[in-house]
Parts: C-alpha cells; structure tokens; sequence
C-alpha cells in the first residue's frame, strides 16, 4: 500500500484523501452558483419588467424633456433645459400646481380625522361590526367614474339632492361645481367619501392591535372613555396616523381623475390639478417635450415628500 502510495506521488497524482478534499471544497461551490443562477432566473422576469416599463421610461421622459418633441413630430431635437426655464415661468403650471397643493391640504386633514372617528366609533364593539365594515370600505372599491358621476347628478343645480335638501331646510341653493368658490370643495366632499375608507381600515386594525391590559389598567385607577382614548389610544396610533397622512399627501397631489370628470378643471381652471395641465399640455397642446419637463418638476416634488416620509419613519423607529 505504502509503494502504491508513493508510486502516485512520484507520479504527480493526489491520494484519495486528498482527492476527497477537494470534492468536498468543489461541491459547495457549484452549489451556491446552482443557487444563484436559480435566484437570478426566479429574478429575471421581474427585473424585464422593472427596467422595461420603469426604468426605461424614467429614462426616455427626462431625454423627452430636454427635446421640443411634438406630437407633430417636428423639432426634436435637443434644447437644453429651455422647457424648464419655461415652465418656471409659466403661470398657467403654479397656478394648477397651486390648486393641486390647495386640494391636498383641505382634502388631507378630513380624510384623517373623519377615518379616525369612524375607527373609534366601531373599535367600542358596536353590534353587526361586519356590516358598518363593510359600509364604511364599499365606496372605496367602486371606479372614480361611477363616483363622479354618482355626485356629479347629486350636485345638479336643479335636480341634485343637496340642493334639494338645502331648499327644504329653507337654506339657498348653491352652484356647487360652477362656483369657482365652491367646485373644489364639492370635489374633497366626494373625494371623502369615496375614499375615506381605507384609511378607517388601518387605524381599525392599528387600535385593535393596542393591548387591553393597557385599558384595563387606566379603569382601575379611575379613567374615564375620554381619558383612556387621548392617553392611551391616541400616542398608540402615532406611528400609524403618520403613515396615514403621509400616504395621503401623496394620493392627493396625484388627483386627476374625479376633478377631469365632474369639472374638467372649471371653472375657470380653478379646480385644474397639475395632472391634469401636463396632460393638456401633452395630447391637447402637443408639446410632449414640454409636458415632460413639468412632470419631472412635479415629480421632484413627490420625491421631496416622500424622502420626508422615509427620514420621519426612521426617526420613530430608532
């Protein structure tokens, strides 16, 4: 055994042991690259669609916005950031900019607190709960063009119902979607109700996470229903009230479609969101290019809030 031994190493051949050895090293190692070619082909679909239908057009716009591109297709060539300049400038982009932040600040604080008072009212254990859950969310799935049509014929002047209801209380009537006044409040009371419940269902399920040894602790030492909400329930649904408003701000400065199909941005454009300009700028106007680079100033302003989001929920979980 010990000649055949060194007739393998005078030969240059490893021992079985060695051999062994590195078997053993060499399988681990086509193991993880099995391992990692499997995870990259599960990837790969995802990552098409990713860098095809995100990426790329991410890409491409901000190319469009630097280029006076037209439907027409005439002069598409590059022009620098003239259509920034441009859009800096206009009045018509601040001003629908204007009414985009103005519906987010009047639409953001009831969608808030009413989805918290609705939670509050059901988390005190009212009877038939599935049924009040499911009158609260139903609005929320139905398509914004049933609902601006459902209020569109509610506000008629002549034949909606709240001006009915307001003749009957002896109240005048009001021209809620022809009043310059009035059309953008009209739009955040439908608005509330058709969305008002998604936000009720996660504070629900936020206060019904909340420990009951926390409640029954505050009765026994004498607090009251009020007590126990503002020291107890309220400080618990931080966290979640913050994700709430912040994921509303960013619902609400992307609206487009209940504004386009009860008022079209009347009257007068006091209810034009910013949406709704690029997209006139783009496909009514023609100016691809130039409807690029608002959207991209409008998206640096999405970015913003959201960064606002990320630094905010880091702070509370540190």
């Amino acid at each position: 055994m010990s000649s055949s031994l060194a007739s393998r190493r005078a030969t240059g051949q490893p021992d079985i042991a060695t051999a062994t050895q590195l078997q053993q090293t060499r399988r681990p190692s086509q193991s993880r690259t099995r391992s990692n070619l499997s995870g990259w082909g599960f990837a790969t679909p995802f990552l098409v669609f990713f860098l095809v239908f995100l990426v790329w057009p991410i890409l491409y716009g901000f190319y469009m916005s630097l280029t006076g591109k037209s439907l027409t297709g005439a002069n598409d060539s590059l022009i620098g950031f003239a259509n920034y300049a441009e859009a800096l400038a206009d009045a018509d982009m601040w001003r629908s900019l204007g009414n985009t932040l103005y519906f987010t600040v009047i639409s953001t604080v009831p969608l808030v607190l009413v989805a918290l008072v609705m939670a509050a009212l059901l988390n005190v254990g009212l009877p038939a709960q599935w049924l009040w859950r499911l009158s609260y969310f139903a609005p929320y799935l139905l398509a914004s063009t049933v609902v601006s049509l459902f209020f569109t014929w509610m506000y008629n002047p002549q034949l909606g119902l709240f001006n009915d209801f307001l003749s009957t209380i002896g109240l005048p009537e009001v021209a809620w979607l022809n009043d310059p006044n009035v059309a953008m409040w009209a739009i955040v009371i439908a608005t509330l109700w058709w969305t008002v419940g998604f936000n009720f269902l996660l504070y629900l399920a936020a206060m019904q996470n909340i420990p009951a040894q926390h409640y029954e602790a505050a009765s026994l030492d004498g607090a009251g229903a009020w007590r126990q909400f503002f020291s107890i329930t309220l400080p618990q649904l931080t966290p979640t009230t913050v994700m709430i408003v912040l994921l509303q701000i960013l619902a609400s400065l992307k609206i487009f479609d209940q504004v386009y199909q009860m008022t079209a941005g009347g009257p007068g454009g006091s209810t034009r969101p910013v949406v709704q300009y690029i997209f006139e700028t783009g496909f009514t106007g023609y100016r691809l290019g130039y409807s690029a680079a608002i959207s991209y100033i409008f998206f640096g302003l999405i970015v913003a809030v959201s960064v606002m989001q990320f630094v905010i929920t880091r702070r509370r979980s540190a």
